[in-house]
């Protein structure tokens, strides 16, 4: 009898070319990554990143944290976020992602909602004491069993993931890698308050195909992640991006232009993915001469009514991908044309690529 086909995961993507070319760079840290937490930048290949990947696994599963329950994390967009998502989705469990913006009320919040077993943060990013607030947001969510954190000075009571990756890695569990299986749960913004949104692995990588096709990232890219990580929309275009070109994941703390800058040229990034509006400044700006290795730019929309009036793309070296984003509902691309002009959007549905006969169906559009 045959067996269904079953849709794999993000670490299944990583796993596929972890096998290919595991001496090949996976994960770039941003270079000012001593200033935003106190560590030095990390280089990482896909095999010492599967080691790590492995460590922290086998952590979360020797922790006695069950299969399926939830794993609450508030992170800065560096190689730390990356691994602790693809760790935890090892260990069979589910990724709450919470917004660095967001303090004491949001996630004692947000972490009563989800029932999370667990909290993963910085010890301090950009001088403000994270770990002290999943201490105190920990103390009134009743379901939380471990506070686990990165860097020095932790409190007293949380664990460090940092003697975590420093010893080899322990014993973890067989999971059935199944992409319809819950991956992540985020946050939309409705009347009544914050509401968690639940998607499985199979809508992550449907966002990160319906981005890389528009666009057409090149297989083995390496890309430049400049978009805060803590959304459908962050973790679709940063992991779900990267893992699917097979490439290097260079990572960029939002946000400072020069370093970024430094960043692109000194990794030689081809692809940049950043909010719209930092997308067009840089556009306006020489991108050709500053940046010459790019190829690719998609820059995402938080206010989707805005594409429309924006200003045109003049950097025909890099065609621009204009990302619709509709909170976490959903979301989709548009590549500008050679006017350097927002596309017209109808209703309908539309592939990925768009232009392109036959392509695969990506959403539709409907008006209300």
């Amino acid at each position: 009898m045959n067996q269904p086909a079953i849709s794999p995961t993000l670490d299944t993507l990583f796993q596929r070319t972890l096998t290919r070319q595991p001496h090949a760079p996976a994960l770039l840290d941003p270079l000012n990554k001593a200033r935003v937490t106190g560590h030095q930048p990390r280089r990482m290949t896909y095999a010492e990143t599967d080691t790590a990947i492995e460590a922290l696994s086998a952590y979360f599963v020797e922790s006695g944290l069950p299969a399926n329950s939830v794993i609450a994390i508030q992170l800065p967009n560096t190689v730390e976020f990356v691994l602790t998502v693809l760790a935890a989705h090892r260990a069979g469990l589910v990724v709450a992602v919470l917004p660095l913006l967001w303090r004491h009320a949001e996630l004692t919040a947000a972490l009563n909602r989800t029932a999370a077993r667990a909290i993963v943060t910085m010890s301090t990013v950009d001088g403000v004491s994270y770990a002290d607030l999943a201490m105190h947001a920990a103390a009134e969510a009743f379901s939380i069993r471990h506070v686990c954190g990165f860097g020095t000075d932790l409190p007293e009571g949380m664990a460090s993931l940092d003697d975590v990756l420093a010893r080899p890695p322990g014993t973890t569990r067989a999971v059935i890698q199944d992409g319809r299986k819950a991956a992540m749960i985020s946050f939309d913004v409705t009347a009544e308050g914050f509401r968690p949104v639940p998607r499985p692995h199979f809508s992550l990588i449907a966002g990160g195909l319906a981005m890389s096709l528009e666009a057409d990232v090149k297989q083995g890219a390496t890309v430049m992640a400049a978009f805060a990580p803590m959304s459908f929309a962050g973790l679709a275009s940063s992991l779900a991006v990267w893992l699917l070109s097979g490439g290097t994941l260079a990572l960029h703390h939002p946000f400072e232009s020069e370093v970024l800058e430094q960043q692109i040229n000194q990794h030689e990034c081809e692809v940049l993915i950043a909010p719209a509006q930092l997308a067009l400044r840089l556009g306006d700006s020489d991108l050709a001469a500053r940046m010459p290795t790019l190829r690719n730019v998609i820059g995402l929309w938080r206010a989707p009514e805005q594409v429309a009036a924006s200003d045109a793309w003049i950097a025909p070296h890099a065609p621009l991908t204009d990302v619709y984003l509709f909170g976490e509902a959903g979301l989709f691309g548009a590549r500008r044309g050679e006017d350097g002009m927002p596309v017209a959007v109808m209703p309908g549905p539309h592939g990925a690529p768009r232009e392109q006969s036959g392509s695969s169906i990506a959403g539709e559009i409907l008006l209300t």
